[in-house]
């Protein structure tokens, strides 16, 4: 285990920016367009980690729409991405209790990014309307890699380009809210922790031990304390 800490890798969604509500409020649009009733905040927030195919199923199976084609279903998910590319950002913000940890970072030099399974288009563009454009030192998406999370492709990645060597990679903490963000920093040798404040589903809130993180927040207060104390930056 290394030392010091190098740099420190977020999950996007869910993590490090609360995006949820846009997603409820795309999904309230396209459900008043279709004449039904949308799906509970809580539940659609319990799916925003597993992608927009996820989300427009619950909406589906909420109203019952069982029978629905995967030409109907593709149709849907694309509706689902233009809406929220036309609007991406009007609730969604950084979780109000890291951006204290953002701040010292940049102020210690020491730099943070994402590695997250957004596709990279909306991910750039959630971070330029949110001023994070600029201050992310490194961000991965699918697109830049033939495999995604939980392959730790998407961390060497990162690690290549912040140009810190895999033999250093336990220097380098990341934070994800989703099993498969911890099985891809344990793979590439990373310290994990895991925000289980994040979009996790009931199911799946028993077992959060299970998944091996070295470390587990309840809340993004308790990762913001737990960073700042890292703060020093040496290891935690």
């Amino acid at each position: 285990m290394a030392t010091f800490v190098k740099a420190v890798l977020f999950d996007l969604d869910g993590t490090l920016i609360d995006t949820a509500a846009d997603f409820v409020r795309i999904i309230g649009k396209m459900s008043a367009e279709n004449n039904w009733l949308a799906p509970d905040e809580v539940h659609i927030r319990e799916q925003v980690s597993a992608g927009a195919s996820a989300m427009v199923q619950l909406m589906l199976r909420h109203n019952q729409q069982l029978a629905v084609s995967n030409e109907q279903l593709l149709k849907f998910r694309q509706q689902f991405l233009d809406d929220y590319a036309a609007d991406i950002c009007v609730d969604s913000c950084v979780f109000s209790e890291l951006e204290e940890v953002l701040t010292t970072f940049e102020r210690q030099g020491v730099p943070w990014g994402i590695v997250t399974n957004k596709p990279r288009y909306l991910a750039e563009q959630l971070l330029k309307v949110m001023d994070l454009e600029e201050r992310c030192a490194v961000l991965v998406c699918p697109d830049d890699v033939s495999h995604a999370k939980p392959d730790p492709e998407p961390m060497y990645l990162a690690l290549e380009k912040l140009g810190i060597p895999r033999g250093a990679a336990g220097s380098v903490l990341y934070v994800g809210d989703h099993v498969r963000d911890i099985d891809a920093g344990k793979a590439a040798g990373m310290p994990t922790i895991l925000a289980a404040y994040g979009y996790i589903p009931p199911e799946d809130q028993h077992h959060l031990k299970k998944w091996g993180a070295d470390y587990i927040t309840e809340t993004p207060e308790h990762l913001n304390k737990l960073l700042l104390f890292s703060g020093q930056f040496e290891y935690l």
